[in-house]
């Protein structure tokens, strides 16, 4: 009976260590997979991040070309002009108001805002602006030059002349106080670091502000400028450290995401360790007896799925399961909490009732791919409805698991980035439209005047305000955004619904009427923008009269649509020199013979 009971425990031994063998590496498994998820959605994160960071920096460039939109530089050294152009530019920048700068093509500074306080013409920091703008790209980023302890990035745009660079406007920003370090500090944590480098390793940007200027991690140096997400691996006085790297910003500059390795692996990795301990104590537990083994195993497994229910009850992300033909048969509580549906009331439905009807094809068609190769991972982007029926956007990692007797079906990972598209989108926005009165900017207008006269002519209505100017000088400049946000109001609402109506410059607006063939509808047109603009306008309680100076050019397909622009803006400066708003606006294009533009002293 003793020999037989030996028997039993060893065979219990044995079948407890060859069952716990088993756990262990199904265990590491579950790890190893749920450490590529991670780095893949840590991956997304980053470049999503280093995106925003990049068109930040191209926004800023933006700003440059409005300036040289708005004033033609003569470009001598030393002109007094152009000083004061500089000068009046950077006061109003909100980005550059550290300086502006005019240089020749071979870097010579030709003129400044400012005497002092501007980085040496042989600072290392000018080298990436230079090669940049040598190699012909329209937008150049130094790197951080410190001048004073004051570390500062200067970005450039090449001044045209006949088509061809001339010199290049420079404007200079202190990096502390840029869009990019206040977007950054946003992302500040407790658990990770967040910084923009540039090309020499110089921190730009950083949610921790006390490292701007200071050099980045060694470890990170080597990866600085790579294309693509990278994960560094190092120390840091005996901590162990995940940096990820982030770079092909279009300034050259580096996306750093930088933290301890324990809290970038998070708790995976200790509940896996968990577990480990878990199933060595039950094969040390099975020497007592398989009775006493069994018990305590069936506690430690429900306590374990405790757990796993608290975190599964309360997880950001969506869990579905569904069946080859897209039904729902599983789906976490946590939908309750995020879409709002009950618990169990999605089971058995098809999960393209949720899904935006536009959006529908593109998932269709990638779901069917994903069946047909069980290996395969999907990932979408797709808009989805909550209970309340509105839309919100979801990205999607979808795992084939119909070979999986356990599931039986697709696996979908659903993470809420609604936040994340919407800040995307106003970005997108502000870069065509303008931020004082909400129409399209001047690069949204010629866009659409390109698309236009592919295959339609274009009536261009150049309209510019008169007695602007004494507005602006008399009740100050809030009064004259005001002028304008009315002005672009009224205009807006005597246009066709057809018609495009943009702010290209100061006090200028641009009309464009696709598909108009008639003069007579041109002149109707331009005699309502006339009226609505000489009505009085209540300004700081004051009643002001201003007028409108209205150059009109019908061009014919396939016209070049920077002609056309010009050619109504030199008809706009006859009606000026004509009188102003009282004159009659000569159509030119077809019935008027185009004559090249000349600029009038004084707009107003």
């Amino acid at each position: 009976m003793r020999v037989r009971n030996w028997i039993a425990v060893l065979v219990s031994l044995l079948l407890l260590a060859l069952a716990g063998g088993v756990a262990i590496m199904v265990n590491r498994s579950a790890l190893s997979a749920a450490d590529a998820v991670h780095r893949a959605d840590s991956t997304e994160l980053g470049t999503n991040n280093a995106t925003l960071a990049g068109q930040m920096q191209l926004l800023s460039a933006q700003e440059l070309a409005e300036v040289l939109a708005d004033h033609a530089f003569r470009l001598g050294r030393g002109d007094a002009t152009d000083h004061a152009m500089l000068v009046l530019s950077a006061s109003k920048s909100p980005t550059f108001g550290y300086g502006l700068m005019l240089t020749d093509l071979n870097g010579a500074v030709l003129n400044a805002s400012r005497d002092t306080g501007l980085p040496a013409a042989d600072d290392a920091g000018w080298a990436p602006m230079r090669k940049q703008l040598a190699a012909g790209a329209e937008v150049g980023f130094s790197a951080v030059m410190t001048v004073d302890r004051i570390p500062l990035a200067a970005v450039a745009v090449p001044i045209l002349a006949g088509g061809s660079p001339a010199g290049f406007l420079v404007g200079f920003n202190q990096v502390g106080a840029t869009s990019l370090q206040r977007y950054t500090a946003q992302l500040a944590s407790g658990s990770h670091r967040t910084d923009v480098v540039d090309s020499a390793g110089v921190v730009a940007a950083s949610s921790v502000p006390d490292l701007i200027g200071a050099r980045t991690e060694a470890a990170v140096l080597a990866e600085l400028g790579r294309p693509g997400t990278h994960f560094v691996e190092y120390r840091s006085g005996g901590t162990p450290m995940v940096a990820v790297v982030v770079g092909g910003l279009p300034s050259g500059y580096t996306y750093v995401r930088i933290q301890d390795r324990s809290t970038f692996d998070g708790a995976v990795h200790s509940r896996s360790q968990t577990v480990n301990l878990t199933l060595l104590a039950m094969l040390l537990i099975g020497v007592v007896g398989i009775s006493v083994l069994g018990y305590r195993t069936q506690v430690q497994r429900r306590r374990a799925d405790e757990r796993f229910q608290a975190l599964f009850q309360h997880a950001p992300d969506i869990v579905t399961v569904i069946d080859r033909d897209g039904r729902m048969i599983f789906t976490s509580p946590g939908s309750a909490g995020i879409l709002g549906f009950e618990p169990g009331m999605l089971t058995g439905h098809s999960v393209f009732d949720l899904v935006h009807p536009d959006d529908q094809p593109a998932m269709r068609e990638r779901l069917e791919a994903l069946l047909g190769d069980p290996a395969a991972v999907l990932r979408l982007q797709c808009r989805v409805r909550a209970a309340s029926g509105h839309y919100r956007w979801f990205d999607f990692t979808a795992s084939n698991q119909m070979a999986n007797p356990a599931l039986t079906g697709v696996v979908i990972n659903a993470r809420d980035i609604s936040e994340n598209r919407a800040f995307q989108e106003r970005l997108a926005h502000e870069a065509q439209h303008d931020p004082l009165t909400g129409l399209p900017n001047r690069r949204r207008m010629q866009d659409a005047l390109c698309s236009s006269l592919r295959r339609d002519p274009v009536a261009v209505l150049f309209v510019d305000l008169d007695g602007f100017k004494p507005v602006n000088d008399k009740y100050g400049h809030e009064a004259g955004d005001e002028l304008l946000r009315q002005v672009a109001e009224r205009l807006s609402g005597c246009i066709r619904a057809g018609d495009v109506l943009a702010r290209v410059g100061g006090d200028e607006f641009v009309v464009l009427m696709p598909g108009v063939l008639s003069p007579a509808d041109v002149e109707a047109t331009a005699g309502r923008v006339r009226a609505v603009v000489e009505m009085p306008f209540r300004i700081a309680g004051q009643h002001i009269l201003i007028g409108a100076s209205i150059g009109v050019h019908v061009a014919t397909p396939a016209e070049d649509p920077d002609a056309a622009l010009r050619a109504a803006d030199h008809a706009m400066y006859e009606i000026k020199r004509a009188g102003g708003s009282r004159a009659l606006p000569p159509v030119t294009g077809r019935f008027v013979e185009r004559r090249g533009r000349h600029r009038a002293p004084d707009r107003s």
